[in-house]
């Protein structure tokens, strides 16, 4: 599959318009619903192939990948498989029982980890992500997102 198929696919799939509240609570008139893609294997393949290609590119030296739970987990581990480079998945919060962690998956402290994310729009999430990771004694300085919503996430995700 093209890049340009990629996208017409990504576009025929998960592009909805209508009337939609974002994360961020801003309204819009049109939603791409990161499940539409993650949930087809031939588009989840190809993106991971990409993803694959491009942390391979920009970020060398990571030892892991990070998908913020749940939208990009099925994304990142995709990508795991496509680069062989193991995965963590980040939580919203941490869970209260078991272990207790906000940061799923083993690491050491110190390793590079490249952000898989789906789509970003305020980069809210994002960011948040980025912090739990550093938080947890990881060095994340590079994420690489699906989709730009083109509404600042990607000025915000790169000033942290």
């Amino acid at each position: 599959m093209t890049d340009g198929e990629l996208r017409e696919a990504l576009r025929e799939h998960a592009l909805l318009e209508g009337d939609f509240v974002l994360r961020s609570g801003r309204r819009s008139s049109h939603y791409f619903d990161k499940y539409r893609f993650e949930t087809r294997p031939d588009l989840l393949e190809a993106l991971a192939r990409r993803i694959a290609g491009v942390v391979s590119e920009h970020e060398p030296k990571a030892a892991r990948l990070a998908g913020p739970e749940l939208g990009a987990v099925a994304l990142a581990a995709a990508v795991s498989l496509q680069s062989q480079l193991p995965f963590l998945i980040v939580r919203k919060e941490a869970k209260g029982y078991g272990t207790e962690k906000r940061i799923e998956g083993a690491f050491e402290r110190g390793e590079r980890v490249c952000l898989v994310e789906d789509v970003v729009a305020s980069g809210g999430a994002a960011v948040a992500a980025v912090h739990s990771l550093r938080g947890a004694g990881l060095d994340c300085r590079t994420a690489v997102c699906v989709v730009d919503r083109e509404e600042g996430g990607t000025d915000e995700l790169a000033r942290h």
